[in-house]
């Protein structure tokens, strides 16, 4: 229960952080604004996020026969690919790839799946500089930090805070403005993709007619990862297929709309395998990991697997009640938020992960604001009974709720021992739960139902 402890500190210090509250709301609105905006582009969204639902969703029912599909249309290629049951086994055989390349530097574009396997970790315990090239995740990197966001990593900070981070780490002039910082980055990148043996990046899709990988970014630094490297690397969750080249269309324009409001996100490219005779860039060598990591396990829940259709857009964090007050890093989490409360328990184990599912108001807008039509607020609900059916709760909960549905399922036990008695229980075994800033409900002397007894003469 340790996860759930930190949660509930972090959590109660985030929310009364004033200056953190403020800085996220203000970040996140302006999203909230374009996307509104973005949205008016359809003529039809109900009908765009229908089918993107329905389509991910033959996906994931049929994930066996697509992966297959799109293994032997990448390998026809020169394309190779790693099947790795989880994080660890994917790490070691990406470092051993790093290592036959003779990989002193690499240079990577932004990845959630990098984070879900700790990508930079292993590198430095290798001995190999690993770079973050999207400029959210570099300044996340040389803060020491997790990405705070799905789509925005450094969505906690504001521009006077990442001036002050690269004072502190880069010895910068601590009034420099967005474009002095940006032109600063730049510059030292720039060298770094000359430098590196390997580029690495993630997928945003996998298409399966064609074998290939699709990686979508607004700064350009996933196309300078593979363009220069002689080795390129794509770590890729198994959820992440798509049917057809035809259907990229729909996706791109979703993921743009809902994550950031913009109609198609700056450089969308697709990766088909190293580079082809006749082609004057690209990698010599092109590997692409396809990631489990605790997917196949979410797969076996009938109920919950649809949370796979998830395309990692970030809209259902920016919609949600709790991630708002909370933010990114009190979930201890790759993946924050609503979909990270839905995924992590099964992907995880809900053992450890469960309070995620509770930290919810259940107010259904993760599911209204989903462009592929996950009812997440439903599936909140599926892990918090399967929390229950699988006895992940502690032997003090049991005997609490045990003692409680004894009283109430009988009056006359229920009225035993009087006010005294209850106020005493209440603060006994609620008062952490309740909190220090909220005055425990004081019990009545005299119940409604006595009340009612006394003023009609009952006995």
């Amino acid at each position: 229960m340790a996860h759930a402890e930190d949660f509930l500190i972090d959590s109660e210090k985030k929310v009364f952080d004033a200056e953190h509250r403020r800085k996220l709301g203000f970040n996140i609105s302006q999203y909230d604004k374009k996307v509104v905006d973005g949205k008016l582009g359809y003529s039809n969204l109900e009908l765009a996020r229908s089918r993107a639902s329905a389509l991910k969703t033959r996906v994931i029912e049929n994930l066996d026969k697509y992966l297959i599909e799109w293994e032997a249309n990448f390998i026809k290629r020169g394309g190779k690919v790693i099947w790795a049951q989880d994080a660890e086994e994917a790490m070691r055989e990406i470092v051993a790839i790093m290592k036959r390349a003779e990989a002193k530097t690499v240079v990577k574009s932004k990845s959630m799946t990098t984070e879900e396997v700790h990508f930079n970790k292993h590198a430095e315990a290798a001995g190999i500089e690993s770079l973050e090239t999207d400029l959210g995740e570099y300044i996340v990197q040389i803060r020491n930090e997790h990405p705070y966001h799905i789509v925005t990593p450094a969505m906690h900070l504001s521009k006077e805070d990442v001036a002050k981070t690269f004072h502190e780490k880069q010895g910068t002039p601590p009034d420099w403005t967005p474009p002095e910082i940006v032109a600063h980055v730049r510059k030292l990148l720039r060298e770094k993709y000359l430098q590196a043996e390997v580029g690495v990046t993630g997928g945003n899709f996998l298409i399966a007619d064609t074998g290939a990988v699709a990686v979508t970014e607004n700064e350009g630094n996933a196309l300078m990862s593979v363009a220069f490297p002689k080795t390129q690397i794509s770590i890729v969750g198994i959820e992440k297929l798509i049917p057809s080249l035809a259907d990229i269309d729909l996706f791109w324009g979703m993921l743009a709309v809902h994550g950031t409001g913009q109609s198609v996100t700056v450089y969308n490219n697709i990766m088909s395998g190293p580079r082809q005779p006749g082609e004057a860039d690209g990698p010599e060598e092109m590997y692409v990991v396809l990631l489990d990591n605790g997917r196949s396990s979410l797969l076996e829940k009938v109920e919950q697997r649809r949370a796979l259709n998830c395309i990692r857009c970030g809209a259902c964090l920016n919609g949600c009640p709790i991630y708002q007050g909370v933010g990114g890093h009190a979930y201890e989490t790759t993946y924050s938020g609503p979909i990270g409360s839905v995924i992590t328990p099964n992907m995880k184990g809900l053992a450890e992960w469960k309070h995620l599912s509770f930290a919810s108001s259940l107010c259904g807008k993760c599911t209204e604001v989903c462009p592929v039509k996950i009812d997440l607020h439903n599936l909140l609900l599926y892990n918090r009974r399967d929390s229950v059916t699988e006895k992940t709760t502690t032997k003090t909960e049991n005997w609490t709720w045990y003692f409680w549905k004894t009283a109430m399922l009988k009056r006359s036990t229920m009225e035993k021992g009087g006010a005294k008695l209850k106020n005493f229980m209440l603060k006994q075994f609620f008062r952490k739960a309740w909190g220090d800033r909220r005055d425990m409900p004081a019990v009545a002397q005299k119940s409604f139902n006595l009340k009612w007894k006394e003023i009609k003469g009952v006995k």
